[in-house]
């Protein structure tokens, strides 16, 4: 069964073709500056090298089209027709409350999906922009959606609730929803796999950390808390985004700036964090090299960065009476050493012992980083979210 998955954004489709029976990625890139001068798409190829195709893409229907020609293209492609093609998986961004596992598209599901705009107005839209599209060029295809928010409905009310008027709840459906749930799903499975530990009474940490940063309380299997809210933007420090912030300093700066509620937004999400901090950029790459050329403001970022990590990682151990596995994944927690390090320095009272020469040799591979005599598992496993939405593609279909 050959599955395409795609991954929507206001100006840009990633997507993935697999051969599910051999799980092998067939074809993968993306398309970026959808509507603006410039528009390109970039592929990998079996040897893994890159080609860039430009041409005008002003809106997503012809960007689907263009992978589409690209996975049919003589010279590159992995298709010999599009009838080869069995079903296309879409990354759903918000699913509401609606949503607590992947379905099959219709209308009824797209309308419920539609419902959730107000909740994520900037993604929301894109990700219908794609069904659509493929709609629109491939009718009959089964086209299946998997929601982002979906692993974190399993949340108890006290951990999901906000303690303010609960009316805005039934109103608005104001309340923590969640994010990065289809990494979180997949990380937290694969490390029982890799660990060859039942899910069932296992207590797990994951630490989707990256640009954009999430950590989850997975118990037996289920998440029981998360730290992003109702938008993306609460919880961990992340690249641009400020995360935890008192309600109070908020409309402070408000009214200090002069900003309404689009221009608060704006700082918030796009020029906070560790940018926001550093004043150097949002790539912590860049960032760590101008701290280890002794810049204080950079250096000031990474300790905030890795600290809000330590924080949550021992609040869930909390939530969850203890902890088995604490789990890093995403570009940041996938590649970098030092925040791993930092992120369980001090939790040694908790049983938690880093394995350092192990920690600084891994990169991008699944590993156990913790000593031999480490009582919690350490460990690192790269995330696969396309691989996980092919998955529930084939089942569903099944």
């Amino acid at each position: 069964m050959k599955i395409l998955v795609l991954n929507c954004g206001s100006s840009s489709i990633k997507y993935k073709l697999f051969e599910m029976e051999t799980k092998e990625v067939l074809a993968q890139g993306g398309i970026e500056k959808i509507g603006l001068t410039g528009s390109f798409l970039k592929l990998t190829l079996p040897n893994g090298e890159k080609k860039i195709l430009e041409k005008d893409i002003p809106e997503h229907t012809v960007g689907v089209e263009f992978i589409f020609q690209t996975l049919t293209h003589a010279e590159y492609g992995a298709l010999k027709s599009l009838d080869e093609l069995d079903a296309v998986g879409h990354r759903m961004v918000h699913g509401g409350e609606r949503f607590s596992q992947s379905v099959i598209l219709n209308k009824e599901v797209l309308d419920a999906f539609t419902a959730c705009n107000d909740l994520a107005p900037l993604h929301n839209p894109a990700n219908l922009k794609g069904v659509n599209a493929v709609s629109a060029l491939l009718p009959n295809i089964p086209q299946v959606g998997v929601f982002d928010t979906a692993f974190h409905q399993t949340m108890p009310a006290h951990a999901y609730m906000y303690a303010v008027p609960y009316e805005l709840y039934e109103k608005y459906g104001v309340r923590r929803y969640g994010f990065h749930g289809t990494s979180h799903r997949y990380v937290s499975q694969r490390v029982c796999e890799y660990l060859g530990i039942p899910a069932e009474g296992s207590r797990i940490i994951t630490c989707h950390v990256g640009n954009g940063g999430s950590i989850s309380a997975v118990k037996d299997g289920k998440c029981i808390d998360t730290t992003m809210g109702l938008t993306p933007l609460e919880g961990l420090m992340m690249g641009t985004r400020s995360g935890d912030i008192d309600g109070g300093a908020v409309t402070f700066i408000m009214e200090k700036e002069g900003l309404n509620a689009t221009g608060i937004s704006n700082l918030l999400n796009k020029k906070s964090g560790v940018l926001g901090i550093s004043g150097v950029s949002s790539d912590m790459r860049e960032v760590s090299a101008a701290a280890a050329e002794g810049n204080p403001r950079a250096r000031l970022a990474l300790d905030m960065y890795f600290y809000r990590i330590k924080k949550y990682i021992g609040a869930y151990a909390a939530a969850m009476g203890g902890v088995d596995v604490i789990l890093f994944t995403g570009g940041v927690g996938e590649n970098q050493a030092d925040c791993r390090e930092t992120a369980c320095s001090g939790l040694e009272y908790m049983g938690v012992k880093i394995d350092h020469d192990v920690n600084n040799a891994t990169r991008g591979e699944e590993a156990v980083i913790s000593a031999a005599d480490s009582k919690v598992k350490v460990v690192v496993i790269p995330t696969d979210e396309e691989m996980m939405i092919a998955s529930d593609t084939m089942s569903l279909l099944k």
